[in-house]
């Protein structure tokens, strides 16, 4: 019944969560000269050193590399964006909780949208790369957007729990900082999944953004469409993580206000 309650609310303020949306997304860019375009030229300028160093200094001889690495960029900066964004959404609203009642998981719904829109602009630009570099994906690519749904679910999902802990902890923003360092270089973003021996391949394969990305890069660059079984993995674990991430936010709601 609580449960329903607190959703309902959380619904009845979708407008509310709209705005702080937008606002995060304005705020981002506030006072820069190239403003939204900042979304657009941070992942290009990542692509472009880590392209020239991975085709001359260590050359990777990964099919339409270029592409290969623009969406595993694209891909892991939702996660890592999203979540870093989402970890500081209640302390920097914290006076709005002071004075006005709201469900507590607003800022951090909202961050997660904002990063998500972020994630849209970036894929226009990689619409722009696979006609540059005439590649012609498969059917397999209209896939796409479900993934990046689920991923919008399994940000919001680790986003929740983080955003609590972090306002009783702040070292928990530095931690995660530490995390998602580590976790770049664990994604098959710079080098192929195929270099890890196979033991070690069904253990990575069991991680939610790696298993996220390979079905990305096998719908959109491979042409190749993901098992039933990978689907329902995906998806469940995704979901799994977001009523978990609710219900410890729920959880650490209680004496939230007293440590902002």
């Amino acid at each position: 019944m609580r449960l329903s309650n607190d959703l309902k609310q959380i619904w009845q303020r979708r407008s509310l969560i709209k705005l702080f949306a937008i606002n995060d997304l304005k705020l981002k860019y506030r006072n820069s000269v190239l403003g939204f375009f900042w979304g657009l030229l941070e992942p290009l300028f990542m692509l472009f050193i880590l392209y020239i160093i991975f085709t001359n200094v260590f050359p990777s001889q990964i099919e339409n590399y270029p592409l290969y690495l623009f969406l595993g960029i694209i891909i892991w900066g939702m996660f890592s964006r999203g979540t870093n964004m989402s970890l500081s959404s209640l302390i920097s609203k914290s006076t709005i909780f002071s004075k006005v009642f709201l469900p507590r998981q607003i800022p951090v719904i909202s961050s997660t949208i904002t990063s998500f829109l972020i994630m849209c602009l970036e894929l226009i630009v990689y619409v722009f790369f696979i006609i540059i570099f005439q590649f012609i994906p498969e059917t397999s690519i209209i896939l796409l957007p479900i993934l990046l749904l689920i991923s919008f679910v399994m940000v919001l999902g680790v986003s929740l729990p983080l955003s609590f802990l972090n306002v009783y902890f702040r070292d928990i923003q530095y931690i995660w900082t530490i995390v998602i360092h580590a976790g770049f270089f664990v994604m098959p973003i710079l080098y192929s999944y195929e270099i890890f021996p196979e033991p070690l391949k069904s253990y990575l394969s069991l991680i939610p953004p790696v298993k996220l990305l390979l079905m990305a890069q096998d719908v959109t660059i491979y042409g190749i469409y993901p098992e039933i079984f990978d689907w329902i993995y995906l998806t469940g674990i995704s979901f799994a993580i977001l009523i978990i991430g609710y219900f410890i936010s729920v959880k650490l709601n209680g004496r939230l206000i007293e440590h902002f």
